[in-house]
């Protein structure tokens, strides 16, 4: 085993243990927003690149990279665990106010200032290191930094999955930086020093401090504990400065923070907020229990009868306490996370607690989504009751896939009620468009369906139009013939809920918006003064121009819904900031056609330049712009399959690293298979043969997710996941050596061919994740996002052809 391998394998290690709890502490400040996944990523991914290129610099210029690398793993050590707390402050530098999101500027910024430091450090390693195989080979070409491609693979897969399976369980986030920048200090220190890999020995005077800070850090990993409690109070306070943070509890499904505000409670969930309540010691119900109230009674006596409700989320918050005073003979409620719900039990109602213990209720700690596409009950009522669809992992319970399972689970007669917040009369393009969505994306499963309420809208919906009603004698005959006594609702409420001039404005607002081709810009129309009665629009309704599906028919794989949550939300609370998600909105799947004509056209000019000069500049550019867009569809490949996965099975938060761990097992031996087996690897053609091997992989990709949304089981979709992954890292592996070996067929020089393809491919996988996450996923969709890496590379397949002759 080479001396040097150790410090190979740290270094993916570090940096796939750091990207992760970095990804994992931005997700909390950006409200588990998905959209700054790709930003993240594209900040990492970028700031490597840019090391890779001064590490290409340092590796030309000393004569001691042991020592460097030693230098650069002290760095990382001391870097690492400050960007963690830096990003713990990152509110309160950038002075957001409570409550409010950050804007995609924001975001973009913060992640590219917070990335620099620790990214520069892994980047240059990557070359120092390659140049160290390449010395202890006596080796003048690129299989050094191909074996460290290889090395640094593998590392990335082991930390992907030590990460996912015990540092997550047993450490915080400052202590899991602190032991893996040890851990690469060490593997460093540990390489023999010899005149092989450098013109002078390592120094002792370096080593003795060096040897110390390694000795300080593992002292210290205990008082990190106190350190982590600390920065996250300090965070908090940020967060909801009018607010005490009382406790912090780690779960797979994000960081939980129990908040308190006098009687009042709130629950967040990776900086998202999930529940309040109001505490044991309030003496009367608090505003959070008479919402809960209005929603669990308007939502029970839509249906005459309801013996079997499933109730999905909102349990904690007094939803099920409510729900659970009608008559009923089993409600099955549905709690995705067990660590919320332990953490919530000291500080819910009685009366929740009393529902808990009823014996007609089955609590599952289960993910909704999944637990409605397997259930085999049937249920006269079915209510969701979730935060709204401000994430992927949230919109999946607003999407027609979704719609559709529940119908399936739903009695002859049965009712489907969910819920979100809105504005009076749908004030506003950003709520007029998200909340008209989720009335179509409904009306596209029901026969019929009707919204009520003002600042919290109620949807209703059924197949049997007789069962729901906005009558309000209707409601309250059934509320009271079912002897109902509630501290926080009466019958009288219902004329409330149901006041007739609102409640026909905003049906006739959700009905009618969305049926022209700029209604997603320009809003809802004027109300008419008298929009007629439901029934009037609901015949009415037939005769219209029929729904735009791109901009108002929210699915799995278009999860337009979270789209239009943000722009809400920067409506509401950050006026003027959501301009950015305004202007994606105009976006069109057909404008990536005259962008891969710009390389086609750009070779081209290079081609006949070098007939007439014999310069290389057409194949230097071919080379590298097929490096470009391998990393750039790779990523966005990676980003779709995310996405996808986390709309599928929900649990991207958890399971992130071990996802990238099976990107990175391909990656590996990917490499290690075109050093073993390809003998010229400097070959233009078959670099070709990548590039369009890619753009099938992409192709397939996109024809597979939607056959994979249809698959009842979650293993069998982790499987086929966890396939399309490795297959994709597999042949992004063996396009790394051969694009080494032909750009040093051109320029003659190992460190800086491996670091300049290194850097290219990042700098591609950089621009990938932005325009996966942030513009084409969430915008046009991730069938189109797959599609958009299969046209990237069949350009780049062009490319590689048109150079006029071979210079390998």
């Amino acid at each position: 085993m080479p001396p040097h391998l150790p410090a190979v394998l740290m270094l993916g290690m570090v940096g796939q243990i750091g990207q992760v709890l970095l990804l994992r502490e931005l997700l909390m400040v950006f409200h588990g927003n998905e959209f700054s996944i790709g930003l993240i990523l594209a900040a990492w991914l970028a700031w490597v690149g840019v090391g890779s290129r001064l590490g290409a610099a340092l590796a030309d210029r000393s004569d001691r990279p042991l020592a460097v690398l030693s230098l650069n793993a002290a760095g990382v050590l001391l870097v690492l665990p400050a960007t963690i707390l830096l990003i713990r402050v990152l509110r309160g530098l950038l002075r957001v106010l409570p409550g409010s999101y950050l804007s995609l500027p924001e975001m973009a910024t913060s992640c590219f200032l917070l990335m620099a430091p620790v990214c520069l450090l892994l980047g240059s390693q990557f070359v120092l290191l390659s140049r160290v195989w390449r010395e202890s080979d006596r080796a003048e070409d690129t299989s050094g930094a191909g074996k460290t491609y290889v090395g640094e693979a593998a590392g990335n897969m082991l930390g992907g999955m030590l990460f996912t399976l015990l540092i997550v369980r047993a450490l915080n986030s400052l202590q899991a930086a602190a032991l893996a920048g040890m851990l690469m200090l060490a593997a460093n220190l540990l390489v023999p020093r010899r005149r092989a890999v450098g013109k002078s020995l390592w120094s002792a005077r370096y080593r003795a401090p060096l040897l110390g800070l390694l000795a300080f850090s593992a002292l210290s990993i205990g008082f990190l504990r106190r350190v982590d409690s600390w920065a996250y109070g300090l965070q908090w306070r940020y967060f909801a400065p009018q607010h005490q943070l009382v406790e912090i509890h780690q779960s797979k499904h994000g960081t939980i923070a129990v908040m308190q505000r006098e009687d009042q409670y709130s629950f967040f969930q990776s900086g998202h907020l999930v529940l309040t309540t109001a505490g044991p010691e309030a003496l009367t119900p608090g505003l959070e229990e008479q919402e809960a109230a209005a929603f669990a009674h308007f939502a029970m006596v839509q249906h005459e009868k309801p013996e079997r409700v499933l109730l999905i989320g909102g349990g904690l918050r007094g939803t099920l306490s409510e729900a659970a005073k009608h008559p009923v003979e089993r409600i099955d409620y549905i709690e995705l996370d067990e660590v919320l719900t332990r953490a919530a039990q000291p500080y819910i109602s009685q009366t929740t607690h009393n529902a808990l213990s009823d014996p007609r209720v089955h609590l599952t700690h289960a993910d909704g989504r999944l637990f409605v596409k397997a259930a085999k009950e049937r249920y006269d009522l079915i209510i969701v009751d979730l935060p709204d669809p401000a994430t992927a992992v949230l919109n999946r319970y607003y999407t027609v896939e979704f719609f559709r399972e529940a119908k399936a689970l739903l009695n002859p007669g049965g009712v489907f009620v969910i819920g979100a917040t809105s504005t009076p009369d749908l004030r506003g393009t950003a709520v007029a468009n998200r909340n008209a969505m989720i009335y179509h994306t409904l009306r596209n499963v029901f026969a019929r369906a009707f919204v009520a309420g003002e600042q919290y809208m109620l949807y209703v919906a059924t197949d049997a139009p007789q069962q729901i009603s906005v009558d309000v004698p209707t409601l309250q005959q059934r509320y009271r013939e079912r002897d109902i006594a509630s501290d926080s609702f009466s019958h009288y409420h219902y004329q409330v809920l149901l006041f007739e001039p609102q409640l026909l404005r905003v049906n006739w607002t959700v009905r009618a918006h969305g049926r022209h081709s700029a209604a997603h810009l320009e809003g809802p129309g004027l109300v008419p003064l008298t929009p007629g009665s439901i029934s009037e629009q609901q015949r009415a309704e037939e005769e219209l121009p029929r729904v735009e599906r791109r901009y108002f028919i929210n699915s799995d794989l278009k999860p337009i819904g979270y789209s239009y949550t943000l722009m809400l939300w920067d409506d509401q609370v950050r006026r003027g900031r959501g301009e950015a998600f305004r202007w994606l909105l105009h976006l069109e799947p057909w404008w990536i056609l005259p962008w891969a004509m710009l390389p086609l056209f750009a070779v081209f000019l290079l081609r006949m330049a070098a007939s007439r000069t014999g310069e290389r500049s057409d194949a230097y550019f071919a080379i590298l712009f097929a490096v470009f867009t391998t990393g750039l569809s790779i990523m966005a490949l990676q980003v779709a399959l995310l996405f996808a996965f986390q709309t599928f099975y929900g649990f991207v938060y958890e399971m992130v690293g071990l996802i990238v761990a099976v990107f990175m097992g391909g990656l590996a031996l990917g490499t290690l298979l075109a050093h073993r087996y390809v003998t010229d690897k400097a070959n233009m053609r078959a670099l070709a043969g990548i590039q369009l091997l890619i753009a099938l992989l992409a192709s397939l990709i996109a024809l597979t997710l939607p056959v994979a949304a249809t698959l009842p089981s979650p293993v069998v979709v982790f499987v086929l996941f966890s396939a399309l992954t490795f297959v994709a890292g597999l042949v992004n592996g063996v396009g790394f050596p051969l694009s080494a070996a032909c750009y040093m067929s051109l320029s003659g020089r190992a460190e800086r061919s491996a670091g300049t393809v290194y850097s290219v491919e990042l700098y591609g996988a950089c621009l990938g994740a932005i325009l996966a996450s942030a513009v084409v996923v969430p915008m046009l969709g991730i069938v189109v996002c797959c599609l958009l890496g299969a046209v990237a590379n069949a350009t780049a397949f062009v490319v590689l052809l048109a150079p006029r002759r071979s210079y390998a």
